[in-house]
């Protein structure tokens, strides 16, 4: 088989293009034709309070216009350190209309975390909770930040949540940060205020100008940024409006629940909302019943997700009492989706929930199952428009036999330019000739479908966060009482799979798994602390010293499939 042949384009609804044209303009563009079309159309629900596209182009203009009266300048980075809000939204289109980059940052990032992703990308700028302002201050005095831009939960709510949540985020955080107008820090309510939304003009060139540094893994080592340009983004985001055909601009109601700062979350959900004009529904946290009360209150018909916000809606005690007649499709992405947690979540809504597969490279969909057409389970579908994928085989370096297992390769205009200041590693998974190696593993069968069997990379898939085993590793080894540590990924029934330290201690340490989960916690996010330790004399190693991280993972399957066996 070669890829010209292309098999997956037989199985195409007509409804559905295989080739199209895409518009190459600057992605803030798109929020200001739906501020034209359907200026009175509410854009944004967040906790009660409604803006209409209006408000948020004015609102955005605004921020935009003040980021240039500071200093901002084209192709300067501006890190996002914010959740699903309003400010989320503004922020990023904001920053792209001034003519900066955006940097998405993790809002549960610890410090360490954060001054790496400024260092590495250097940004000028940070916009971010009040409740991470202290973090934005210490990572400045280390940084090439200038300039903290500071925001609250509060300052979006409707009266009068916006005058008891002080009183709640202090009880339940056990702190109150106040940040005060300065030279370098500015409040978002009086930038709102005082800023003359006088925007200049930025001349972008959307093929060749990022839009976006993502931060992604990879196989090894600290994250690195992805360049996605204005292209990558719009591109993929038409891409998407194609493949959900039967959906009407200025009709849908779309629940945003997965993050804007993770690429899914920000183009199947932000990006493809503002393109369609759509109203969003703000989510900051996922609470299982809180999703459910909204779902039956505000009536979503588009719900991109994760399996295990899938699994965790599934199973809650009270999901019968709830109405969720009004989703009509979900994408799920970001993880495997059980075809038991497929069939179960349609039979209770009566709309269609499809696997799809992307990278942060792919700006992020490459391939999904249709929506309205044939799908098939276990798979995670066929190739988007324009985009051509393949199965290489790892020693020759040559296209695979259909249904032999290979790297699966990817090649369309959604994928990235390359990693940011790393030449060497962009060379190492993305040719000459526009094929991008995605690290995983999989085949093709003989109607064009692709399968994922494994993942080349050691990257553990918790909960649709990615996590890099060298960097949790990095922590433990700072520890005084640890010798040796490995980490690796386990099967988790929830999760997908969570995280496993093999730790030696130490001769002489009593370190506890207790003392060691409360370490972590003050230097990782939380998604990234490993869930399970288990402590030992020695790791298996190579002949020259090298830990088989392999024969652990293998180790942990057989365990598994033991214990299946004796149930």
């Amino acid at each position: 088989m070669t890829i010209s042949e292309r098999l997956w384009h037989k199985h195409y609804p007509p409804e559905i293009s295989t080739t199209m044209e895409y518009e190459k303009r600057p992605l803030h563009e798109f929020l200001e034709e739906s501020a034209a079309l359907y200026g009175e159309k509410k854009a944004l629900y967040f906790m009660g309070k409604e803006l209409t596209y209006r408000e948020v182009n004015k609102q955005t203009r605004l921020l935009a216009s003040y980021l240039q009266e500071i200093g901002l300048t084209k192709g300067d980075r501006v890190a996002i350190m914010l959740p699903n809000t309003p400010q989320s939204v503004i922020a990023y289109y904001a920053v792209l209309m001034a003519g900066g980059v955006v940097v998405q940052t993790n809002p549960l990032y610890m410090e360490r975390e954060l001054e790496y992703q400024v260092k590495d990308s250097g940004a000028k700028m940070i916009i971010c909770l009040d409740a991470f302002y202290p973090k934005a201050v210490y990572v400045k005095g280390r940084t090439s930040l200038h300039h903290i831009i500071v925001t609250g939960i509060k300052d979006y709510l409707p009266f009068p949540k916006n005058k008891i949540y002080p009183f709640i985020q202090r009880k339940s955080a056990k702190v109150l940060v106040k940040a005060e107008q300065s030279t370098d820090t500015h409040l978002w309510n009086r930038i709102l205020e005082t800023s003359s939304g006088q925007v200049t003009p930025v001349d972008i060139d959307p093929e060749e100008d990022l839009a976006l540094l993502q931060y992604t893994g990879g196989t090894t080592g600290f994250p690195k940024g992805v360049m996605l340009t204005h292209y990558n983004l719009v591109v993929n985001t038409q891409m998407s409006l194609n493949w959900l055909y039967k959906s009407e601009k200025g009709q849908e109601t779309v629940l945003a629940i997965l993050p804007f700062f993770h690429v899914y979350g920000m183009t199947s959900v932000m990006n493809l909302s503002i393109m369609m004009s759509s109203r969003i529904i703000l989510m900051p946290k996922f609470e299982a019943e809180d999703v459910l009360k909204v779902i039956e209150k505000q009536r979503p018909t588009l719900f991109p997700g994760a399996p295990t916000i899938y699994i965790a809606l599934l199973n809650h005690p009270r999901l019968k009492k709830y109405d969720l007649s009004s989703i009509e499709a979900c994408l799920s992405g970001s993880a495997p989706l059980p075809v038991e947690v497929q069939e179960r979540f349609e039979e209770i809504t009566g709309g269609k929930l499809v696997e799809g597969y992307g990278l942060t490279e792919t700006s992020p969909v490459t391939h999904s199952n249709f929506i309205w057409g044939r799908r098939v389970s276990g798979s995670i579908g066929v190739p988007w428009p324009d985009t051509d994928a393949k199965i290489i085989k790892l020693e020759e370096n040559e296209e695979a036999d259909i249904g032999s297992i290979g790297e699966i390769a990817v090649k369309g205009p959604q994928v990235m330019k390359g990693y940011w200041n790393k030449p060497e590693e962009t060379a190492q998974v993305l040719s000459e000739d526009g094929w991008f190696r995605t690290g995983d593993m999989g085949y093709m069968n003989e109607e064009g479908y692709f399968f994922i069997v494994d993942r080349k990379k050691d990257m553990i898939i918790a909960g649709g966060y990615n996590i890099y085993p060298r960097e949790v590793e990095e922590v433990l080894y700072e520890h005084e009482a640890v010798q040796e540590a490995v980490v690796v990924g386990v099967p988790d029934p929830y999760r997908g799979e969570t995280v496993k330290a093999f730790i030696v201690k130490k001769q002489g340490s009593g370190i506890t798994e207790d003392e060691l989960n409360e370490y972590c916690r003050k230097k990782m996010a939380a998604y990234k602390v490993p869930r399970i330790y288990e402590f030992r004399d020695d790791l298996p190693k190579t002949a020259v010293g090298k830990i088989l991280r392999r024969s652990l993972v293998e180790e942990e399957k057989r365990k598994l499939e033991d214990s299946e066996a004796v149930q």
